[in-house]
């Protein structure tokens, strides 16, 4: 296609993601109590090849032909990454600081269950052609698929937490905390997998010391050399626009040295988010910047990862099993580890309960490291379908399993509000959801 085509086919691209991602996430919303990224999650599903594919192959391939996808894959790419450094902005250190035992007990047996059970499990998934990549080893493999179980919807449970009036109590302290050391780890641990997956070791020693040189320097010097935009933003009583093209190319920056590397654009926005100053600044980078990132980037990316899963592939006895398999596995390893860990740390039950509920929820998280090991050629399409069922269906259970187990004790004794109106607006799980 010529670039005038693209440009045509993009403008009618956009305005049907965007209104079927709207649609969908109300519905999700408004009927089944759920966030609007979730409706927006299954919106990507719809508008690839499992349904509107199926019943309509003619009106899907005018609405995405083939060449229009790497269009869609650099606004994907440049959503999640920028995503991903509002949530970092949002990242509120203190809750580490609070319940840290407690924290590290559940975060630990979060991930150490998971991979116990990737370790079962993995063998017998490349045992069947097309899953794995056949020049991955059975270790990088393992690390995968223990990364994709361990992984926590991270934002979606910060929204839960807030809307639920639970900020301040050990509830909510306590999953936040372990939810972000867990993803953190989980993060680690693929950034090992996309290392040692590349063209021989000098790749992998670039991959890991670059990362953790990265890491090391923005943690250490980013506050101190950032902290100057926070102090402008309070001088301005605001942030302008000569702050935010600043913000922005440092953005930008950091995913391109991440992607540089050999790693992913995330791992550097979202770094670059945890050391960028608070207050004012990061108040008003996230008003003007989440509308654009959420209404329009963000729905490309459930796009791009919905035009890359067939459903249908999952067309046998052996490969819904290996489906129904990987979905007990991750809700059994997930939520259990992490309800027995809470309990043997003193918690009572409810809370317990409802942490296991928070932290099995696996949204966005799953879908960008499912989509980064397609496009690294680590896993195929099939088990990328997989994945993705596991992903949606984990994310739908979180909300009414937690009203289950822990919503209607907790109403009874004062302690949890109802959910709030949220409107039209872009509701991610950002916007209130990391307010302290």
């Amino acid at each position: 296609m010529s670039a005038a085509q693209l440009s045509i086919v993009f403008f009618l691209q956009m305005a049907v993601i965007i209104a079927a991602c709207r649609l969908v996430g109300w519905v999700a919303k408004r009927y089944l109590g759920q966030p609007q990224v979730v409706g927006e999650m299954i919106a990507g599903v719809i508008l690839g090849p499992s349904l509107l594919g199926a019943l309509a192959p003619g009106v899907q391939g005018m609405l995405f032909p083939p060449d229009s996808k790497n269009v869609l894959f650099v606004g994907a790419q440049f959503g999640v990454g920028l995503y991903m450094f509002l949530v970092g902005l949002g990242f509120q250190a203190g809750h580490f600081r609070a319940n840290a035992g407690s924290a590290a007990a559940v975060s630990i047996s979060g991930m150490a269950a998971p991979f116990l059970l990737a370790i079962l499990v993995t063998p017998w998934l490349m045992g069947m052609p097309g899953l794995f990549n056949p020049d991955l080893s059975p270790y990088q493999a393992t690390l995968f698929m223990g990364a994709c179980i361990a992984i926590t919807a991270f934002p979606m449970l910060a929204r839960i937490i807030h809307e639920r009036g639970l900020s301040g109590t050990p509830l909510g302290t306590l999953s936040l905390s372990a939810g972000a050391i867990d993803d953190a780890g989980a993060w680690v641990v693929l950034a090992i997998v996309l290392a040692t997956f590349g063209d021989g070791p000098m790749v992998a020693v670039k991959a890991i010391v670059g990362g953790a040189a990265f890491a090391l320097f923005m943690l250490t010097l980013g506050p101190r050399l950032l902290a100057p935009l926070g102090r402008m933003a309070e001088r301005q009583g605001g942030v302008g626009h000569g702050l935010l093209a600043i913000t922005l190319i440092l953005f930008l920056l950091s995913a391109f040295a991440m992607d540089a590397i050999g790693i992913h654009a995330v791992f550097g926005g979202f770094i670059l988010g945890t050391v960028m100053p608070r207050g004012l600044f990061a108040t008003e980078i996230k008003r003007q910047v989440e509308p654009f990132a959420t209404v329009i980037l963000l729905p490309m990316f459930f796009t791009y990862s919905g035009l890359h899963t067939q459903l249908t592939l999952v067309d046998n006895t052996g490969l819904l099993l290996a489906t129904l398999v990987i979905l007990a596995a991750s809700i059994l390893a997930k939520g259990g580890a992490c309800w027995a860990a809470a309990r043997l740390t003193g918690q009572d039950n409810a809370t317990a309960l409802g942490i296991g509920a928070l932290m099995n929820a696996r949204g966005l998280m799953e879908l960008i490291i499912i989509n980064i090991g397609l496009q690294r050629g680590i896993i195929g399409p099939a088990l990328f379908a997989m994945l993705v069922l596991m992903a949606i269906i984990t994310t739908l259970m979180a909300s009414p399993l937690f009203e289950l187990v822990h919503g209607r004790k907790a109403r009874a004794r004062g302690e949890l509000g109802g959910l709030t109106e949220a409107g039209d607006d872009a509701d991610t799980g950002l916007k209130r959801a990391t307010s302290p």
